[in-house]
């Protein structure tokens, strides 16, 4: 085969197989390219450790794509509460990603502020009696049915803010 540039040659269209070859330049010393076959790439790569909350689990190529991490959870998956038993509450920044719930036999009120930033994201329990209605404060709360309140007691709710101070509420709710 006449030399082509890198850049020139075909993709490859299936996963390499164990004894492909692939050039690399080594450039420890004077530069030089060898050749490396991908079950050498395979075995020299890196393990990463992800600390669980029932203790470290190792991750290799294969749990990548079968999803096996031993049975211990995956630090982050599941969610944090935050319980709150008063009548009202001001979402913080620090309750992204959390389940907040909410448990108290009379109404209560969820301010949603400004500023928790794109992305952010969390749900909101309406644990107890007393119903939770949400309230902008310097934001925008959407809802494709204008509803503001979570429906009932045992109902969930999440707000996803799509865009900088622009929320969506979206679950079990009520006008």
């Amino acid at each position: 085969m006449a030399n082509k540039k890198i850049t020139a040659l075909p993709a490859l269209g299936a996963t390499p197989a164990t004894d492909d070859v692939l050039p690399i330049v080594d450039v420890s010393g004077t530069a030089t390219t060898k050749k490396v076959t991908v079950a050498n790439l395979v075995a020299a790569a890196p393990v990463q450790s992800v600390a669980g909350r029932t203790g470290t689990v190792t991750v290799d190529a294969g749990d990548l794509t079968d999803g096996d991490f031993g049975g211990t959870a995956i630090l982050g998956f599941d969610a944090t509460l935050n319980d709150q038993t008063g009548t009202a509450y001001t979402i913080l920044a620090s309750d992204a990603g959390k389940v907040i719930t909410c448990n108290n036999g009379s109404a209560v009120t969820v301010t949603v502020p400004a500023s928790l930033g794109a992305g952010f994201t969390c749900s909101v329990v309406q644990k107890g009696a007393g119903q939770v209605t949400f309230v902008a404060s310097s934001t925008t709360i959407n809802n494709r049915q204008s509803h503001t309140k979570i429906a009932g007691q045992h109902g969930v709710a999440t707000l996803i803010s799509t865009a900088s101070d622009v929320f969506v509420l979206a679950g079990d709710t009520a006008s």
